[in-house]
């Protein structure tokens, strides 16, 4: 991906989210742009119109920390959009010392057997690791019976923002389908300013983009955020809804990859829905041991 064009939109639509009013700017007429202009900006960041016009350009290479904090207070960017600007510097210096794009190794990442025995043990809620993709790369079987449908193609890989929107389903499974969507773009712009040299992003964002307009009208957006905890409502197609709280938590041991876990409120009919779904999904897997094996 073009740091320089990431950089340039990025700082582009945040201006254009500020008010002159919540800056506390005077509104004026005749303003031929939204939100904030480039002078107010630079201003308010104290920096030169010229400086700051650089930056909007895309030149973010050996700019100061000092500068990225004016600029992100200027902007009112949250905490998110503040780690987004510092990760598109840090690339954007890489990128100016002439470096190669990092690669990914080709070997598969796999859990170590450790971490399924982890996920193993957490037997009330689905818990399950993914990366910055979305891509789904461990799972206990209760997560792995909660994203059936995500699992349903055996010929991909397990893929939530591929699911959320190429699969007609996703409709069905998360019932506030925008803010899910919203923040399925969100996660995956957000791992495009920490790594612009994942191929494999690029290449499911490019996929994306050429078959959801939903999705390329959020990717536009250039929206980050930081998914840690909260509570999303979903209907599953065993159990019905369930309204679950979650957890996302950062995986000191593996760079990149986060560990989330589900949890229904106890009492709660979300609770009883979880027992029925992990009765499901253990008939299911005792089915599958039953079937009968092909002859040698």
């Amino acid at each position: 991906m073009d740091n320089r064009q990431e950089v340039r939109e990025f700082l582009v639509s945040r201006r254009a989210k500020i008010t002159p009013e919540q800056a506390g700017l005077p509104s004026g007429t005749n303003r031929r742009v939204p939100g904030l202009r480039r002078s107010e900006v630079a201003a308010l960041a104290d920096v030169s119109i010229e400086y700051y016009s650089k930056l909007e350009r895309g030149a973010l290479a050996g700019v100061s920390p000092s500068v990225l904090e004016a600029i992100a207070r200027a902007l009112q960017l949250d905490e998110a959009e503040r780690a987004h600007l510092f990760n598109l510097a840090q690339t954007a210096s890489r990128s100016s010392a002439i470096v190669r794009p990092r690669r990914r190794p080709a070997k598969q990442w796999t859990p170590r057997p450790s971490l399924q025995w982890t996920l193993d043990a957490v037997t009330e809620g689905p818990a399950f690791v993914r990366n910055g993709r979305m891509d789904l790369l461990a799972a206990n079987r209760l997560a792995r019976a909660f994203y059936a449908d995500v699992y349903a193609d055996p010929q991909r890989p397990a893929n939530i923002a591929r699911f959320t929107f190429l699969d007609p389903r996703a409709h069905r499974f998360y019932p506030d389908w925008g803010p899910a969507a919203d923040t399925c773009v969100a996660i995956l712009r957000t791992e495009a300013g920490r790594d612009p040299h994942d191929k494999e992003l690029h290449d499911l964002v490019g996929e994306l983009s050429t078959r959801s307009d939903e999705f390329r009208r959020r990717w536009g957006a250039h929206n980050v955020r930081h998914h840690g905890s909260g509570t999303k409502n979903f209907h599953h197609h065993i159990v019905g809804d369930l309204t679950l709280a979650y957890e996302g938590l950062e995986m000191a041991a593996e760079p990149g990859l986060t560990l989330t876990v589900y949890a229904a409120e106890p009492g709660s009919p979300s609770e009883e829905g979880l027992r029925l779904l992990a009765s499901w999904a253990a008939s299911q897997e005792a089915d599958s041991t039953l079937q009968p094996q092909p002859a040698d």
